[in-house]
């Protein structure tokens, strides 16, 4: 069935501003999913930020153009349901993957990644890209480190300088005792 024009003027506004908002595009092939499955997996994805939509690629395509995104023909094929990843792409992509093992249905076709199309071993590659929190705590310890080194060096003379005063003090003491 056809849909209408103003249907569709709805649907590529909606994946205008999904393109927009989304550091990466997921592109996954739902073919099996019951309706039941495809709202799990929207849910699952949900909790990473993450919003699942089954698309129509021809409207998906005018959408990537007007962000200035490569729209690749081969990823604009079939069945697809996109991930439009949030800030976390790593987490994100794991949860997707985790939940198509478990369930034992999809496959990853491939992915946008900025100006970069990525085939499916690539996309899911993604996957092993450290979260958010884990960059995070290494810019911090990054950061604290070079900190830590240098309060360290400003108190080691004054530590051996106490030291010093106390052998002299201990000195002092055990020559008027004897």
């Amino acid at each position: 069935m056809a849909i209408k024009r103003e249907k569709k003027v709805e649907l590529l506004d909606l994946y205008r501003t999904q393109v927009k908002r989304s550091s990466a595009l997921v592109f996954t092939n739902y073919r099996g999913f019951s309706v039941g499955k495809l709202q799990s997996l929207r849910v699952r994805m949900g909790e990473t930020n993450t919003s699942l939509m089954v698309v129509k690629n021809s409207l998906l395509g005018l959408a990537l153009k007007e962000n200035g995104l490569p729209a690749p023909d081969s990823l604009l094929a079939g069945p697809n349901a996109v991930a439009f990843v949030g800030e976390d792409i790593g987490r994100s992509v794991k949860s997707l993957l985790d939940w198509m093992r478990v369930e034992k249905i999809g496959e990853v076709s491939g992915a946008v990644l900025g100006n970069t199309v990525l085939d499916g071993k690539n996309a899911e590659a993604l996957a092993d890209l450290p979260t958010k929190e884990e960059v995070l705590a290494q810019v911090l310890g990054a950061i604290n480190a070079p900190a830590s080194t240098l309060a360290r060096m400003l108190t080691a003379p004054t530590a051996s300088l106490v030291r010093v005063i106390n052998a002299h003090v201990e000195q002092q003491q055990s020559g008027e005792a004897a």
